[in-house]
Formats: C-alpha cells, structure tokens, sequence
C-alpha cells in the first residue's frame, strides 16, 4: 500500500480545556474519510467525543485505482489525488477551527478497507469510525463493502454512526448490550460499563432467549420453557455480576424470539442511543458475516452500533 502523507506529526494526547484521556477509553480515534456526508458525521462525532475527553483524532482517505483502471486512463490517479488532498485539507480547517483539536490527515492511495485497517494498526488506533446514514445506505454498501471489511479485520473497536451531522454529538446516555456469556459478550458489557462511568450512561443487558423448535426441532414443554428462563437469568446475573464488579449497576431485559429483531425492537422502544454488541457471540461478525444476527442489527437498528474486539 503506498501512502501520501498530508499531515503527520505528533501531536500532544491532552487538548486544553478537556478531560485528560487517562480516564478514556479511546485515545486514539480513526476515521474513514470519503467526503461524503456519511464521513463527516462520522468525524463530527469523533471530535464531539475528542473534545470532551481527550484523545488524538486522524482521518484517513483512501484513492483507489485498479491495475485495469490505471492502464486506461493513468492520469485520473493524480487527479482523485489532488481532489482527495483538496477535500482532506478543507475538512481538517473546519474540523480545527470549529472543535478546537488538532487533527492528523493522511491522503492514502489502496483498497479503502485495507488502507483502514492497516492505519489503525499502525498508528495504534483503538477505535475505527465509519458513518452511514441509516437503512439505505448501509443496506446497499455493507456485503463486502468497507464498513463489513472494516469489522472483520479490524484489531480495534469499530463504531459506525448512523445519524446526521446536526444530531452528532459524541454523547451516550443510553446503551443496549446484547449479552451472550462468551468473552465476546463480556468484552462489549465492559465498553458499556466504561461509558457509564465516563459519561454516566444507563446500560441495559438484553438476553433473547432462542426459538427453541428452531433449535432443537420439537416444541417447548413446560418444563424447557423453565429450564430456557432458568439458564436467560442465570446469564442475566451473571452480567448483572460483571457490571457490578466494574462499579457499574445495570438493568436487564431477558426477551425470546429471534435475536437481531429483538434486538432492535428493544433499542427502538427504549430509545437507546447506541448499541454496544461483541465481534462474535450471536454468531456474530465472522467471515460468513452475510445472514448473522450482527450484521442484521447493524442494517436495520435506528441508533448507532459500537463493535467491541
């Protein structure tokens, strides 16, 4: 991957007038930049987040140009490179000006996935922010697109934001953890947790109990009805434990039925403000991301969705 750098120098982790990021679970924030409105709500999120708590903000923007394209016409290389350093130095001014943080910019030539994967690594990000708007946009981009590449290869957190740029803030009040008793699951119920002692955020533990003919192939007696709820709020408790340890008290929700509409149905009706789910658990985001429960909330949820590695 060849790299152009526009901006890359050091910058201090402490902006004047912010918490210091000793108490942040985010120092170092990457953002995928494409110009679109999708990006700059992404960034405006990043640096609403930034501005409160600290941290060091870098936006990435990948130029693309296949073999095949190239042997066409080689000059719209420069050309995307130029427009691309153009709109990465307008935004940069506005993002310093109007949030008061430095930001680091970096024009990138390479596969915008693996560009973004490979800057967060290097640069020790650990957190990706992708924007989307909603439904549509998500729904005709995700299968093998940036966003999806992004989750499944990523070594950092991945949060896409899926609002406009007025309603960005960098704020959760609300969070909705999907739970699963597997290290995945604890490891979201923990960035929960750490949102609530940073910004004071009410968490919430959702188990959805599976359709158990889906499972097993027979119908649920009265005795595996009690014996399903007996093992949902022994997994319940045991999140309810978690928190608790961490300084954190948390409501739970136990529901039955097919888990990504719950899901859903439950952030939309408790109006949460974010989704906090594991990379894996539901069986989650893995290679064969196309039909898992993961990849369906991240479709269809209202609110944006934070992926814990």
């Amino acid at each position: 991957m060849a790299k152009t750098e526009i901006h890359d120098e050091e910058m201090e982790t402490h902006q004047p007038g912010v918490t210091s990021p000793e108490g942040n679970m985010y120092k170092t924030i990457l953002v995928g930049f494409d110009d679109s409105l999708y990006s700059k709500a992404a960034l405006i999120e990043a640096s609403n987040w930034i501005k409160r708590h600290g941290g060091k903000l870098i936006m990435a923007h990948a130029v693309y140009f296949d073999t095949e394209e190239f042997g066409i016409a080689p000059e719209q290389l420069e050309k995307r490179l130029k427009v691309g350093e153009k709109a990465c130095v307008q935004t940069k001014e506005m993002l310093t000006s109007e949030f008061g943080i430095e930001v680091q910019s970096l024009l990138c030539e390479g596969d915008p996935p693996t560009v973004i994967v490979d800057i967060a690594r290097e640069k020790k990000a650990d957190l990706i922010v992708l924007g989307t708007y909603g439904r549509k946009g998500i729904n005709r981009l995700l299968m093998g697109s940036v966003t999806s590449q992004v989750i499944v290869n990523s070594h950092a957190d991945v949060l896409i934001v899926k609002k406009h740029c007025t309603e960005c803030t960098g704020v959760y009040s609300s969070v909705l953890v999907p739970f699963e008793a597997s290290e995945s699951g604890k490891k979201a119920l923990t960035r929960a947790c750490s949102l609530a002692k940073i910004d004071g955020a009410e968490v919430t533990v959702l188990y959805v109990i599976p359709r158990y003919e889906e499972m097993i192939g027979f119908f649920k007696t009265d005795s595996i009805k009690r014996s399903l709820l007996k093992e949902a709020q022994k997994i319940t408790d045991g999140a309810k434990d978690l928190a608790f340890s961490q300084g954190v008290s948390v409501k739970t929700m136990i529901e039955e039925g097919q888990a990504a509409e719950k899901i859903i149905e439950a952030a939309k009706n408790n109006k949460n403000d974010l989704i906090v789910m594991g990379s894996h658990g539901y069986r989650g985001v893995n290679r064969a991301i196309m039909g898992s429960t993961a990849e369906r909330v991240i479709i269809h949820a209202g609110c944006p969705i934070l992926v814990a590695r």
